[in-house]
């Protein structure tokens, strides 16, 4: 992993912004998340997490699933799933892209990204090719090895904050 500087840093908080408005379509109750997948400068997948099939959330199920439920605890499709899916529908090849993502408050505002641990998109993302996981921390914006990425969310490589 390595924080970027500089011109990199200001394209990627463009990105980033981009990503906003895109979480700004989230139906979800509990956390509104967007995506962004871009590939030589150019745009070609967005997405936000809501259900599958819609775009309104009129149930979420989350807190009725039992404690030893295996699996990933939301009714939502993920910000990062939405965007392979968007990129993959419109033809195009996710070999040497990076995948923005971000998580916003009530108000619009960007929320800062604890480390890795999405395990599903992880792994969704490293089976197609995405090469990068861009997150906002405290420290800065942060670009992530897609098989680094992984590797944290596993628990199987040390995150440093």
């Amino acid at each position: 992993m390595r924080f970027l500087t500089d011109d990199e840093e200001r394209k990627a908080m463009e990105y980033l912004d981009l990503a906003v408005e895109v979480a700004l379509r989230s139906s979800c109750y509990r956390s509104r998340c967007g995506s962004v997948i871009v590939k030589d400068g150019e745009l070609i997948g967005e997405g936000f997490n809501s259900p599958p099939g819609n775009e309104t959330l009129e149930y979420c199920f989350k807190d009725e699933l039992s404690d030893d439920f295996r699996s990933d605890r939301t009714c939502c499709v993920h910000a990062e799933q939405r965007a392979v899916i968007d990129a993959l529908r419109n033809g195009n090849d996710l070999e040497g892209s990076r995948l923005y993502f971000i998580r916003i408050d009530d108000n619009g505002e960007k929320l800062k990204a604890g480390k890795p641990y999405c395990t599903v998109c992880s792994k969704m993302a490293l089976d197609v090719g995405v090469s990068e996981f861009v997150l906002l921390h405290e420290e800065g914006i942060c670009v992530y090895d897609t098989e680094e990425y992984n590797e944290i969310s596993f628990g199987l490589r040390e995150w440093i904050n």
